[in-house]
């Protein structure tokens, strides 16, 4: 092994150490904006993982004679903390395209070392590397099939943040009408529960805006949220105003306020859990999903029919993106 591949494979061991733990540390902070359970246990095992790549790479580093390095996990770790800071003021696809570039440029990495250490004769950090290729190309993937979600409209395994919620509505803001800019802004904002009492008030605001509707149907909004949206959507459509009913339509469907005949599932309300959960995993629409999730999240709440819907989504997900199942 001449002493410029030595070089060269301590320098990437050097770069790989930080990249790694700014990814642990990455992984943490996205543990709170996990949707399910199932997502929550997948992010912590991925820090964790993470970890335990940090210290097999270190271990090499001091092997091959590089200089123990006590700085570099707390530049990780800084790294992670401003990379979380700043991306509040992103909307979430964008954090996550930013997650995406930091595994790719691992794989890259690792791929690298990979070659480095094959034309160095170093079977060790060969063998580092294919593990390092092999955990960065099923994050890869896995962050892949989330923007997917993200894009068929959700809800997706990762959630925004409340400031992230806004900086997507207001990257949006430029092209969107100004109907569901004001909704999705005012939601942004409030807690869930106020987002339910407010809803009425905003469709009027909406139906306003889009001259439409009449007075006496903002009026009848304020009488309760499920009657209001229902009446302005009855109404709406009697009027011939389709955008109008399917804007009250989609504010019940995104607050769960559906009834079960409504539903995608026939019959969903009296099948048992496990019925219910291979019913959820059967769907292939993404706004059949939706809906469902939607529907149980503000019902039953049970976890095992929001995961299988969540699983759903995910297929549906990965065949956008053609990543095999």
């Amino acid at each position: 092994m001449t002493d410029t591949t030595h070089a060269k494979i301590v320098n990437q061991l050097r770069a790989l150490v930080l990249l790694t733990q700014t990814e642990e540390q990455v992984a943490r902070t996205r543990v709170s904006q996990a949707r399910t359970d199932a997502v929550r246990r997948e992010l912590t095992q991925n820090a964790d993982n993470a970890m335990e790549r940090t210290r097999l790479i270190t271990a090499e580093l001091r092997e091959l004679g590089g200089v123990p390095d006590v700085v570099t996990p707390a530049v990780g770790r800084l790294a992670a903390v401003l990379k979380a800071t700043f991306e509040q003021a992103e909307p979430l696809e964008e954090a996550l395209l930013q997650d995406l570039t930091l595994e790719h440029q691992l794989l890259d990495r690792a791929t690298y070392l990979k070659v480095l250490g094959q034309a160095a004769g170093i079977t060790k950090v060969e063998r580092l590397a294919e593990g390092l290729i092999r955990a960065h190309e099923a994050t890869v993937e896995w962050l892949t099939v989330v923007l997917a979600e993200e894009a068929l409209g959700g809800p997706a395994a990762l959630q925004p943040t409340p400031f992230q919620t806004v900086a997507g509505v207001a990257a949006r803001a430029a092209n969107a009408p100004y109907r569901f800019v004001a909704n999705r802004v005012n939601e942004a904002l409030d807690t869930a529960q106020q987002r339910r009492q407010r809803v009425g008030e905003e469709i009027g605001q909406v139906a306003d805006r889009a001259g439409t509707l009449t007075d006496a149907v903002r009026e009848t909004l304020t009488v309760g949220r499920s009657a209001a949206l229902r009446r302005a959507e009855r109404i709406a459509r009697r009027e011939g105003n389709r955008e109008a009913a399917d804007t009250a339509r989609a504010a019940r469907e995104e607050l769960g306020d559906v009834s079960a005949d409504e539903l995608p599932i026939k019959g969903f309300d009296s099948l048992s859990t496990p019925d219910a959960a291979k019913a959820a995993k059967a769907l292939r629409k993404p706004h059949d999903i939706r809906v469902i999730i939607r529907y149980e999240e503000t019902h039953k709440n049970r976890s095992s029919v929001i995961s299988a819907a969540q699983v759903a989504l995910a297929e549906v997900a990965k065949e956008a993106v053609g990543v095999d199942s």
